[in-house]
Order: C-alpha cells, then structure tokens, then sequence
C-alpha cells in the first residue's frame, strides 16, 4: 500500500496522481490521509522518484470535475478523485457522469460543494468594526462555519459586491481578507483573525431583530422546507438565529391560525377576516 499526504491541496494531488498514473499504480493500492507518514511517499516498496513511460490524456473538463469535487471534506476524499482519474485515463469516461456508481458520487460531491458556496453568499453576515483613521484593521468582519473547503473560491463573490471597502471573513480553518484590490487567503486562520470577527458586537442588532421578527409571517411556516433553505447549524451564528426556534414554537401552538407574528397580533387594530379571491 502507498501512502500519501497532500495536505487537503488539489495541486498537491493532482501531481501525486499523475506521478501514479505514469506508473500505473492501480487505485487499490494508494490511499490518502489514512494516516501520519514521515515523507510523500511511505512505502515498503522501492519506488522511483521519476515519473513512469505511461502518458494519459485526460479531458479538460474532468479537470474541472476533480478540482471542484476535490473541495468536499468527507471520507475517500482524494482516493474517490484518483479512482474517476484511473478509469478516464483508461478510457472509460462514463466515471465522470451520474448514471455510473462512481460518477454518481463525483457529481454529489460537486453539488454539495456548490450548495455550500451558495450557503456563504446567503448566509454571510458582515459587521461594520468602529472606524479608526489610519487603521488598518478590516471595514466589515464576518464569522462563517462552512462544511467543505469553498471559502477561498466562493468568496470572490463578495469582491464586485464590496467596493474598495476592506473585508474580512474568518472560518475555523482558513480566511480571506480583501484589502481593497487583492483577495488574500490564509489556509490556516490567524488566531487574531477569528477573534476579531467572533467577539464584535453589531450597533445594528437590535433592529435587525426586530425588522426580523416583525415579518416573520407563521401562517407560510413550512419547518421541514425552512431548514432546506436555512440549515439549522448556520443558527448560532446569525443575528436572528436565536429566535428563530421561538418563532417555530409559536407558529406550531396556534399562530398559524393568526397569520401573524404574536407581538404584531397583539397590537390594537380591527381584525380583517379572511375572505375568497
């Protein structure tokens, strides 16, 4: 068995797979990440460091697949890659599409990817940090907690949308920081980094919260579709998460009925009953 490490880095792969592929190391034989190795490459085996004679084309666009696949955390996270790459560079290509076992997981593996980028663009709430003439300190900060490795490609999103203005986002495990013309990426996320965009408090909060609530309309609730669109483990770190679990218990204990949040139905004012279209 060959073990290998790339560090979570596409580019760190992709050479290490074509250095087995020149070879024709068969997948079954190579894992990645399986556990701690001193080197690139560990191995009983006498391996030369060169590449083989064995030279694949590979299309373009499963280039692309992998690269993008390859932003998904879970198990056989690089292994699942190589395996696709073995069987086009074997002419094979029904591997790359979804009515194949093994491109069935590819294509699910993208789409989580791309679903988890589009959770960032929606679910980003950037603060405003106090001005501070001659600071060099970001303009807006944001703490975000996504399941795969989008941030660095997915918040380019935000460069068009920001202006010149400075803007940071933090994650457990990595960072970008616009510094107004540049996006930096830091793959592991300075310490003062998450702290800055974890501990500062909104002026803005408390009437967010209250627009929030004031439009929250129970008699539309659908719970199970809510949480498709608004995963429950973004919550904790939304404004209006925290009431948002109050909001669903209301909603289920009769205010569907009202078709109003409890506050607004509770203000004087003449009741309008329903009527036909």
């Amino acid at each position: 068995m060959i073990s290998l490490e790339c560090d979570n880095l596409f580019s760190t792969w992709r050479e290490q797979a074509r250095w087995l592929l020149s070879h024709q190391v068969d997948p079954c034989r190579v894992s990645w990440g399986a556990e701690q190795v001193a080197d690139l490459f560990a191995t009983d085996e006498q391996l030369a460091t060169q590449n083989g004679p064995f030279q694949a084309r590979i299309p373009k666009a499963l280039l692309a697949l992998l690269e993008s696949a390859a932003c998904y955390r879970g198990e056989q996270r690089w292994s699942l890659l190589y395996e696709v790459l073995w069987r086009v560079s074997h002419g094979d290509r029904t591997a790359m599409l979804a009515g194949d076992k093994l491109g069935s997981e590819l294509q699910r593996r993208i789409k989580q990817v791309q679903r988890e980028a589009h959770h960032l663009h929606a679910f980003v709430r950037f603060i405003a940090l106090p001005a501070t003439e001659g600071s060099e300190l970001p303009e807006y900060v944001a703490w975000h907690e996504p399941a795969h490795d989008i941030l660095h490609s997915a918040s380019q999103h935000f460069v068009g949308r920001m202006g010149q203005h400075r803007w940071m986002i933090a994650t457990p495990l990595d960072g970008v920081y616009y510094d107004g013309e540049q996006l930096l990426h830091q793959r592991r996320c300075p310490l003062e980094w998450q702290q800055l965009a974890q501990n500062v408090d909104d002026p803005h909060s408390a009437m967010w919260l209250t627009y929030y609530s004031h439009t929250f309309n129970p008699a539309r609730l659908n719970p199970k579709v809510m949480e498709g669109h608004l995963p429950s483990r973004f919550w904790k770190n939304l404004p209006e998460g925290k009431l948002i679990p109050g909001l669903i218990s209301e909603a289920r204990t009769g205010k569907q009925r009202d078709g109003q949040a409890k506050m607004i139905a509770a203000k004087p004012g003449k009741r309008i009953s329903g009527g036909h279209c």
